[in-house]
């Protein structure tokens, strides 16, 4: 399928997923109405919404607060994960002395960890990107530590044959090997990156998509609501583009699927 097929696919996909939406919520079917405006809203009275933030340019503060600190906690969280994964995974003894640990802090719930980190690092952007590394470091840890272990062992022989030194082999061998697996981590980093700083600016914060979402339905504006998810994934999406541009540019040597079947 082509790139333009896809795209348009993608884009009827949404545009029936909105029209049902209005068509429910807009008109009663056989006398009942299936979505309620005063719980569902309506895609007209969302779109009205979120144009009005922006002509107004309420929206762009609160988008700065929270693009900074998912940027951050995205950053923070993906090169730990990816320096601890790597030393986990040359290091056998290290990672079988912290493997309980780690299995033990990847357990803990992060909505626990939310208030403790206010309760830490105040009600300031830190709090925030510190739940946000929580979540993002994990994913990229263990998807790094496993690209690692799956390096081929017959490579890695042929590699020490020709007189490949550790620094060589790092770069030529456990790297590339690495990058897929990491770079599968990042795309859903990404998500967990927003996440953690919504939740944070949801629980306790002055400005931020978050904040903007709390104060919406703690006056039962379920527009507001609608229009701040609404912005909230067009921001994931736009993140994403990026890091599937770095992963492009990047991985330049590996087959595409076409390479692959012929």
């Amino acid at each position: 399928m082509s790139r333009v097929s896809l795209t348009a696919l993608q884009v009827l996909v949404g545009v029936v997923a909105l029209l049902l939406w209005h068509l429910l919520s807009t008109y009663p079917v056989f006398g009942v109405m299936l979505l309620p405006p005063f719980f569902f809203s309506n895609p007209v009275d969302v779109a009205q919404r979120i144009v009005k933030w922006f002509v107004e340019g309420t929206i762009w503060k609160h988008l700065w607060v929270t693009l900074t600190e998912s940027a951050l906690a995205f950053v923070i969280g993906s090169v730990g994960g990816v320096l601890v994964g790597f030393w986990f995974a040359r290091k056998p003894v290290v990672a079988a002395v912290f493997d309980p640990y780690v299995k033990m802090a990847n357990a803990l719930p992060r909505v626990v960890l939310a208030p403790i980190f206010t309760l830490w690092l105040g009600l300031g952007i830190w709090s925030k990107v510190a739940l946000g590394v929580t979540l993002v470091f994990f994913i990229v840890f263990f998807n790094v530590y496993q690209g690692v272990k799956e390096v081929s062992q017959t490579v890695l022989a042929n590699a020490r044959m020709l007189g490949m030194s550790e620094r060589q082999l790092m770069r030529h061998v456990y790297w590339p090997s690495a990058l897929s697996w990491m770079f599968s981590s990042l795309h859903t980093s990404v998500g967990f990156a927003v996440v953690g700083a919504v939740v944070g600016e949801y629980l306790g914060a002055a400005a931020g998509l978050g904040y903007l979402i709390q104060q919406a339905e703690g006056t039962f504006d379920v527009a507001g609501v609608f229009a701040g998810m609404f912005v909230l994934a067009a921001f994931v999406i736009v993140i994403d583009a990026v890091v599937t541009l770095a992963e492009t540019r990047l991985l330049v040597w590996r087959p595409t699927a076409a390479e692959n079947r012929g």
